[in-house]
């Protein structure tokens, strides 16, 4: 969905569509915060404490009423937000206007069953606080074992107490009544699961026990540990058993050994899929220049690398530096985009993990968060590398090679009809 601009004197209502507890916010603090970080937990709590006594509705707020009270600013209100409507406890609707209306609709967390069953939010949790934390956490929530073999059970059946009388019948509108309400993680699936499970012999799995319930923990497996189709079916083709059944545990465990296989040991975490409309440009203009600044900041890594190399494929090397670039050192996607067109302009259009790692440390410490940013630091070491050079045909050869970005005029224009044309054809190189 496109995002609107959010300004601080934009209105809000929280509606309460749910039954919200206080056993919730340990659930919200132990489970979510280490997935989501504690500012976008503390809006959601924030957001509670408005509502009426009936915990139904809050008051009327604008959004600078929310920004004084959490003390963020705009842009951190809006990431918070977005993580919260991500991974399922918000939703949010707008009514435009000269002053917009928003509306956020609270969802309860996940029960600690229902949590640690999703293979996503499971995994990403095990590795953001590590195994010993994870441990002590799962240990919490835990069932006591107690020996029961030497008790009989005596509970009384509904029958053994009550028994049916003739009375007027009670009408009763269920649907108007409170109850808790979740939103699931809504996924786009890079797997086509019916063609799969199709490949697969009936003499091997029995298509009947696949369940809409076990597709959606297979979609989720799929994201998480980034499959394709055939890596798919050869790991649920492991995972039937002599029912013909899928295992659903055998199918995470063998999905996770793969996934450490193919990643040096390493568990999947989450990361900016694009860069995060909080931290655009507002392009307005069509110099050449913003419309690099567009693609860099609308195109995922992932696919901006493949445009780059001209294949519909990602080396397992490439993929590597992917992954260290945006999740262990955090980089926001359209920096990532900027440092890999950078290096390979300045580096023969080879991607070496040693010196892209030695340039994103120092913008990580620069803390260069924005695509403009990431360029202003490029073009700026570009020219300390050069500075002492001499001028030669050699090094002015050397020079010429370099991101077409470069100290390009920022100066926004008119479009003409040839000229969007134009800034179609460039953006078709990343699609």
């Amino acid at each position: 969905m496109k995002q609107v601009n959010l300004l601080p004197a934009d209105t809000y209502i929280v509606v309460n569509n749910t039954i919200l507890k206080n056993d919730d916010r340990l659930l919200l603090t132990m489970l979510y915060q280490p997935i989501i970080g504690g500012i976008a937990i503390n809006l959601y709590f924030t957001m509670w404490s408005t509502l009426d006594k009936r915990e139904l509705i809050s008051s009327e707020w604008t959004h600078h009423h929310l920004m004084s009270s959490m003390r963020v600013d705009l842009e951190t209100l809006l990431q918070a937000r977005e993580k919260l409507e991500a991974i399922g406890l918000l939703k949010t609707y707008i009514k435009k206007g000269s002053v917009n209306s928003y509306v956020y609709e609270m969802y309860s967390p996940l029960n600690s069953y229902e949590f640690f069953s999703n293979p996503i939010l499971n995994t990403v949790l095990y590795n953001n606080v590590g195994k010993v934390e994870y441990e002590r956490i799962t240990t919490y929530y835990k069932l006591p074992k107690i020996n029961l073999e030497n008790y009989t059970n005596i509970t009384c059946a509904f029958t053994d107490v009550f028994t049916p009388v003739t009375e007027l019948p009670v009408e009763t509108l269920a649907s108007d009544i409170k109850r808790h309400n979740y939103r699931s993680l809504e996924l786009v699936s890079k797997i086509d699961l019916d063609n799969i499970l199709s490949k697969i012999p009936e003499e091997i799995l029995n298509p009947r026990s696949v369940t809409n319930d076990l597709k959606e923990f297979i979609y989720k497996l799929s994201f998480i540990y980034s499959l394709d189709d055939f890596n798919t079916e050869e790991l649920i083709k492991n995972s039937v058993t002599e029912q013909r059944k899928i295992d659903k545990e055998a199918l995470q465990i063998n999905c996770q050994n793969y996934f450490r296989f193919e990643n040096n040991g390493k568990l999947p975490s989450l990361a900016y899929k694009k860069q995060p409309e909080y931290l655009r440009k507002k392009i307005h203009g069509t110099s050449n220049r913003d419309k690099i600044i567009y693609t860099f900041e609308t195109t995922s890594p992932s696919d901006f690398l493949r445009g780059r190399n001209n294949t519909s494929i990602i080396t397992k090397s490439d993929k590597d530096i992917l992954t260290y670039l945006l999740i262990e050192l955090n980089l926001k996607p359209g920096v990532v985009n900027v440092l890999v067109d950078y290096v390979l302009k300045i580096n023969n259009n080879k991607l070496i993990k040693a010196f892209v790692e030695a340039i994103a440390i120092q913008w990580k410490r620069s803390n260069v968060e924005t695509v403009e940013e990431a360029m202003l630091l490029a073009e700026k070491e570009y020219k300390n590398r050069n500075k002492n050079k001499k001028t030669t045909k050699v090094t002015s050869k050397k020079e010429e090679s370099v991101p077409e970005w470069f100290d390009k005029d920022i100066e926004a224009k008119v479009p003409s009809q040839a000229s969007r044309k134009e800034i179609e054809e460039i953006l078709k190189e990343y699609k």
